[in-house]
């Protein structure tokens, strides 16, 4: 080594012995921040999986890391947070036949014929709906009996309110004609089952369907993380899981094996809420066990959603509470004394009203609860005013864009109004949560995005949106994929914004969706996604 470069590299050692080391510094970028000031900045260093310095290139500079990433102008937004979904069931369906998008239920039977083996003790399928087909009724069972008459087949509806099952698995599940549909709805033609079955009597035919290994269950869960982490997201809102899934999730998290966080609400029962609501909420860097999941009512889709005046296409039928109106204020009583948050399926204008009255009364004492009405679908418009900074909507703006072909079908030209009111509930709670309620609609928080911002589908339609008065600014979207869905689970201190001393979870997207068309915004593809400044996810180049 000459004199000269013994200068230079004393010279280095000195200037780098003046700056603080960190992980990981990320520059020359477009950083939303998404804090209160929603400020834009080119570069982050993080250390010890927070966020340390957030600013231009220049403040980085004055700090080193072994590790860099040159964005070239690549842009970052904090970790995606789905607000409500199923993760679990993602898992499950992968394990299932995939019948979404099909166009007839002569295409559910191809498939069924395709991926089916008659060696299997059952055949199970999800994702068909049939408002997506030419003859939009429910279909029955009759092909299914002459295919399968051994074997029970168990076809759940993209809503995940509805199986179409056949003869053989309503004999192994004991349902005749003389069942009484408790909760839900037993369809019936000409005084005979159809063979599809709406919400409550659903649980005749789970208990009768094989139990997974520990092995199928831990794959679900994985497989949903990697699905997850491809479209980036970093916290997920399970709506409704089982005390042995949440204690399988932290197992798996424990070994470091699922590194998602997750927001796990208890599903109601029993046994669930003794185990639980006599504990204190559970609360980890990656697992957030505070809240309870009700469902209120069912889905418009299967006419299973409670509402105050029958459907407009079926004049006899108002829907059906799931949990009755006694039950869902002996929940909230009790819920609310354990400190816990209670977060309820209502998609009717009924079941709104009811929940609103509920939560309202429970809550008069309570400083800070933050309550949530998970999809807040069908609304009288004068109950929007029953929503606060108590009473929160969690809600779905892709099912809007997915119904609007039949929606006002179900509830005529006055109450469609009221539906999907994404804007006029932000004008009264001041913060919306934002998901996809996935597997019945596409993991890709990019379609949440896009439908929110201009109501359409990916195909442009309708030209001017579908109810548009209701949609929301980018701002108000991106805030309600982040730092409000993170304030639904009293977590906008630790996440949701890239902020000094928050985690550090963000990705890196192909493409800035502040500025350019609203059309290419649901192409966005995630390149990279972090979790405490971990590498979890980058995309496969070409």
């Amino acid at each position: 080594m000459n004199f000269n470069q013994k200068i230079f590299l004393i010279i280095s050692l000195f200037f780098l012995g003046c700056k603080s080391e960190v992980d990981l510094i990320v520059y020359n970028g477009n950083i939303y921040t998404v804090d209160n000031d929603f400020k834009v900045a080119n570069a982050i260093a993080i250390k010890d999986g927070l966020f340390y310095e957030i600013g231009t290139n220049e403040i980085i500079n004055n700090y080193y890391s072994k590790e860099s990433i040159n964005l070239n102008g690549s842009t970052i937004l904090p970790g995606l947070i789905d607000a409500h979904c199923h993760f679990y069931g993602l898992g499950l369906n992968q394990q299932v036949i995939d019948l979404t998008g099909t166009q007839s239920f002569e295409e559910v039977l191809s498939r069924l014929k395709l991926n089916s083996s008659i060696n299997t003790t059952v055949i199970k399928g999800r994702g068909w709906d049939q408002n997506d087909w030419e003859v939009k009724q429910f279909p029955e069972k009759s092909e299914l009996d002459m295919l399968y008459p051994d074997i029970p087949v168990v076809l759940e509806r993209i809503d995940g309110h509805a199986y179409l099952v056949n003869q053989k698995a309503l004999d192994l599940a004991k349902i005749t004609n003389d069942t009484k549909s408790n909760n839900g709805t037993i369809i019936k033609k000409n005084g005979e089952i159809t063979g599809v079955l709406v919400d409550g009597p659903m649980d005749l035919i789970d208990n009768i369907l094989p139990e997974l290994s520990i092995y199928e269950k831990e794959q679900a869960l994985l497989n949903a993380q990697k699905i997850c982490f491809e479209n980036g997201l970093t916290t997920v809102d399970d709506a409704g899981l089982s005390k042995e899934i949440i204690l399988l999730i932290d197992s798996l998290q424990k070994k470091k094996e699922l590194k998602i966080r997750i927001y796990a609400m208890i599903s109601n029962s029993k046994n669930n809420l003794d185990y639980f609501l006599e504990k204190d909420p559970i609360k980890t860097p990656l697992l957030n066990v505070s809240s309870v999941k009700v469902y209120g009512d069912g889905a418009l889709g299967s006419r299973g959603a409670t509402l105050k005046k029958p459907y407009h296409d079926d004049p006899s039928n108002y829907g059906k509470l799931i949990t009755k109106p006694d039950n869902i204020k002996n929940l909230a009583s009790r819920i609310a004394k354990a400190n816990f948050q209670m977060n309820t399926h209502a998609i009717g204008d009924s079941t709104v009203k009811l929940l609103i009255d509920t939560y309202s009364r429970v809550l008069e004492n309570k400083k800070d609860p933050r309550w949530r009405i998970e999809h807040s679908q069908i609304i009288d418009l004068k109950d929007i005013e029953g929503f606060n900074n108590k009473i929160l909507p969690s809600v779905q703006p892709t099912h809007a864009t997915s119904d609007m072909y039949w929606a006002e079908d179900r509830v005529g030209p006055n109450r469609i109004k009221g539906a999907y009111a994404y804007k006029a509930l932000l004008n009264k709670s001041k913060v919306i949560g934002l998901g996809t309620d996935f597997p019945v609609e596409k993991v890709n928080p990019f379609h949440t995005f896009y439908a929110a911002i201009s109501r359409k589908d990916l195909n442009g339609y309708p030209e001017n949106g579908f109810e548009f008065k209701n949609a929301l600014s980018r701002k108000e979207t991106l805030k309600g994929m982040t730092i409000w869905a993170a304030y639904l689970n009293f977590e906008e201190n630790e996440k949701g914004s890239i902020e000094k001393g928050k985690l550090a979870d963000f990705i890196i997207i192909d493409r800035d969706i502040m500025n350019i068309e609203v059309e290419e915004t649901y192409k966005t593809k995630v390149l990279k996604t972090f979790i405490s400044g971990d590498l979890v996810y980058s995309i496969r180049k070409p």
